[in-house]
């Protein structure tokens, strides 16, 4: 069991939510009112910095092409955070895959300098990271006369402590930053390491059965947090869609987006999403994990969910990625 769902499976208490209905939801698809807004973490690429990644660079540019032509086709506004020491990595084809997010309704937002921790990190290291993740984007962004709104914390961790979470808010406010919020996790990584497995053992049918698995988990997560939400607040606030820049996600993101019109969603961007009343205020609680938005409000608002209920990947999933 992962983090998130070690903090959502203690939630467990007074208000316990019914067992979600995927079918019902999608049968609701008509409801006026429902949007998501769609962010990537890790650009320009999730391994782009990995040891013997030598071809990492080809492999950042077709996923970020096909990943890219999807949004296109479906005309749909995204944000992407990025890693500077990922950027570097990949040298300039790093920093020219960065220019299509920094264009129409792509924008481009901070991901720290190197991916750590902020739980492991003091007010300076913090500082460091938020600093230094600008290196590239922020003279980008203002080349093109564009702000750069949004800072999302390495697996949403913004406060291990009270007094870590207020540092940290200083620290966002003092960058003319705002803390980017999510609230779909489809536990992506765990799925794409085992799509990386596939490859390094050139095995074609299990790609494949790793992009069904992950898109019908998928399917089930939307419906999940929609159901987590409206028990928590009353209503469906926009949702918004945790992805990662990996080849997995290029493969399936016209399925995964599909998804959502097959439910009803329209698409917005991330500052539309954030304007909802339910995202005024950022979160207070302080928790080493990174949990999604619906159980941080649940935290926050008294309201004690039953977080067993959120389905795990399929174990042979996590399994498949381990063999040797």
């Amino acid at each position: 069991m992962n983090g998130r769902r070690c903090f959502a499976v203690g939630l467990i208490g007074l208000l316990v939510c019914s067992p979600v209905n995927a079918q019902a939801l999608v049968a609701k698809s008509t409801t006026a009112g429902r949007s998501v807004a769609i962010t990537f973490d890790d650009l320009p690429y999730v391994h782009a910095s990995e040891p013997g990644a030598e071809d990492a660079p080809d492999r950042a540019v077709a996923a970020n092409h096909a990943i890219l032509a999807a949004l296109a086709r479906y005309r749909v506004p995204a944000t992407g955070f990025v890693v500077e020491q990922r950027v570097r990595a990949l040298g300039l084809t790093g920093r020219d895959l960065l220019q299509p997010w920094n264009k129409g309704v792509l924008e481009l937002g901070n991901h720290s300098f190197s991916h750590a921790d902020s739980n492991t990190l003091d007010a300076d290291a913090i500082r460091r990271e938020i600093v230094g993740g600008e290196a590239t984007i922020r003279p980008m962004a203002e080349a093109a006369g564009r702000a750069l709104p949004f800072f999302r914390f390495p697996f949403n961790h913004v406060g291990d402590t009270i007094e870590k979470r207020r540092v940290i808010e200083a620290l966002l406010t003092e960058r003319s930053y705002r803390l980017a919020a999510s609230t779909i996790d489809t536990s992506d990584y765990i799925f794409d390491q085992a799509y990386e497995h596939a490859f390094t053992r050139k095995d074609k049918a299990m790609r494949k059965r790793v992009e069904d698995a992950y898109v019908a988990y998928s399917r089930r997560q939307i419906a999940y947090y929609a159901e987590l939400n409206r028990n928590v607040i009353g209503y469906e606030p926009p949702a918004i869609m945790l992805l990662h820049l990996n080849r997995l996600n290029a493969a399936t993101m016209t399925r995964l987006l599909k998804l959502f019109r097959e439910a009803g969603y329209r698409f917005v961007s991330l500052a539309e999403a954030q304007s909802d009343p339910a995202y005024a205020q950022s979160p207070r609680m302080a928790t080493q994990f990174g949990p999604m938005w619906g159980y941080r409000w649940a935290s926050e608002r008294r309201v004690k969910v039953d977080g067993s209920r959120e389905q795990e990947p399929p174990e042979w999933v996590a399994h498949y990625a381990k063999e040797k």
